[in-house]
């Protein structure tokens, strides 16, 4: 486990974490819509512990086996039920109740620990493979292979 950020924060800290998440996601190698997904469910998850959680929270970002993962937790009341479960899209009419479908379905995985004494919401994104480990393979092609009789026939790929 290699530890990249470890702070306490409040609503003054929300977007220099954010940054942060971002600049670091991507040192790890997180690009285009993988990059932006995971930040947004990180700010999400901030934001939840602001504003429901007793308006302060620590938030832990590291990488385990090619892992990206993230650790927020608040002090709150928790989370109501019927919400943890994020299957629930709330009324496009509504301002807020989103946060949690959101990280949901933005992440690679999301778990959420929650009770009368606070919440912890964790949040894992799979990290690409480095170039220096991928195998080096030539892509795949069509062969024709001649039958018996002298008629081709499409037989397979290979490599």
């Amino acid at each position: 486990m290699h530890t990249l950020l470890a702070q306490s924060f409040t609503i003054r800290d929300v977007t220099a974490l954010r940054r942060t998440v971002f600049e670091q996601a991507a040192a790890c190698g997180l690009t285009g819509a993988r990059l932006e997904d995971y930040v947004l469910a990180v700010h999400e998850s901030v934001i939840n512990a602001v504003e429901h959680g007793g308006g302060r929270g620590h938030f832990t970002l590291w990488t385990i086996d090619r892992m990206l993962r993230s650790e927020t937790t608040d002090h709150g009341p928790g989370i109501p039920g019927g919400y943890v479960d994020g299957l629930r899209l709330p009324a496009d009419s509504s301002f807020t109740g989103r946060g949690i479908y959101l990280i949901r379905r933005l992440c690679d995985n999301a778990c959420f620990l929650t009770g009368t004494t606070g919440t912890t919401v964790q949040l894992t994104m799979w990290l690409p493979q480095p170039a220096h480990l991928s195998p080096t393979r030539a892509p795949m092609r069509r062969v024709r292979v001649t039958a018996g009789g002298g008629h081709e026939r499409v037989d397979g790929f290979r490599a």
